[in-house]
């Protein structure tokens, strides 16, 4: 695995209880790392392409799940960014450029070195060693700025998945995850409940950071889970929407929310859709916080509720809202709900959809041989 350094904030989160001061016995200090992380050569001797362009695709993304606040996280069907890279003569060699940006939106900046995509990108070829070859890269934007739907980590998977494809596939999932967390943290922060899952599939459970240590969830095959996305037109960045975080909580709450996780896991695990939904809706430190910021989320979340979903929370930082259910159908009534929801208390246009898990993760779509 590449090498990964972190460092301790200068102001740690306390967990409290609410009837007395902080203190030693009571307290409980859990330190938020930054990444400065060293990306080392893992290959021996630098490969050559094996292809001269691939087309990638990386999935959109629901973090933290509720109470899984940056280590939970997992990946939706049918939507995601498209990354097509080249061998290009007349790129510098070790360099990239990205040529081309389509999609949701235009604005974002093609400078390799400030976007999702190029950042991912580069780190995947030092990883590789890649010193001789030049490439060019399309990023097509299927995922809108601000959703809460992973846009970010969708760009970088796609693109370390495309410099992993085109010089043959030298590294591994964990790797790549690596390479994607380089974009992430420099976008909108060291969290790897977006990227990993992006990259990996289905649900993930992210153990440590220091050293990073990813757990996939395998949701049961014969089991249903659907997801209902609901996205309104309102943006709420990442960072923005991080820095309303409480910096202490109550003990009685870091227990709550705990166990709330605990029983999401295990929920996902036996495939009880019901009881994932139950604890998705139940975090007590992170979505009353942000829910107050998104217009309207706290009546769509009644909304989804009243209309049937076992549960509904913020995707990551949001706007967008996500509830969970067993049946595609009763998914499309509960998503027309939470539409009007957010017409009616936030007074914001919204469109729903309702996705399936996706299991695969970010992959190759096509490629042209040499």
């Amino acid at each position: 695995m590449a090498t990964l350094c972190f460092q301790s904030p200068t102001k740690p989160i306390s967990y409290f209880h609410p009837k007395s001061k902080p203190s030693p016995p009571l307290s409980t200090k859990v330190s938020l790392f930054r990444c400065r992380a060293s990306l080392q050569t893992l290959v021996a001797v630098e490969p050559e392409p094996v292809f001269t362009s691939v087309k990638t695709f990386a999935p959109a993304t629901v973090a933290n799940l509720g109470p899984g606040f940056d280590f939970l996280g997992c990946a939706v069907d049918g939507l995601g960014d498209h990354v097509t890279l080249r061998v290009d003569p007349s790129v510098r060699a070790g360099e990239v450029l990205i040529s081309e940006i389509t999609g949701t939106t235009t604005k974002l900046t093609t400078n390799p070195l400030r976007n999702c995509a190029g950042i991912a990108a580069i780190a995947t070829m030092k990883m590789l060693g890649i010193r001789s070859v030049g490439l060019s890269l399309d990023l097509h934007k299927g995922l809108p700025l601000g959703s809460g739907l992973g846009s970010s980590a969708a760009s970088a998977a796609a693109a370390a998945v495309a410099v992993n494809e085109i010089f043959g596939r030298k590294l591994g999932k964990g790797e790549l995850v690596l390479a994607g967390l380089e974009s992430e943290a420099k976008v909108s922060g060291y969290h790897a409940d977006n990227i990993a899952p992006a990259i990996m599939g289905g649900f993930v459970l992210i153990r440590s950071y220091e050293p990073l240590d990813l757990k996939p969830l395998r949701f049961p095959e014969d089991k249903e889970l659907f997801f209902v996305l609901v996205s309104p037109e309102f943006e709420a960045p990442t960072k923005k929407m991080r820095a309303a975080l409480p910096t202490e909580i109550p003990m009685v709450h870091h227990v709550w929310n705990s166990s709330q996780a605990a029983a999401l896991v295990a929920a996902v695990l036996e495939g009880d859709a019901a009881m994932l939904g139950k604890a998705l809706s139940s975090d007590k430190v992170v979505e009353p916080t942000r829910a107050p910021l998104i217009p309207g989320m706290e009546a769509v979340k009644k909304a989804a509720l009243e209309g049937g979903a076992f549960g509904c929370t913020i995707s990551g930082a949001g706007p967008t809202a996500v509830a969970v259910g067993d049946a595609a159908e009763k998914g499309e009534e509960v998503g027309e709900r939470m539409v009007e929801a957010f017409m009616r208390g936030g007074n914001l246009k919204a469109v729903a959809c309702v996705k399936k898990l996706d299991k695969i993760g970010a992959r190759l779509v096509s490629s042209i041989s040499r």
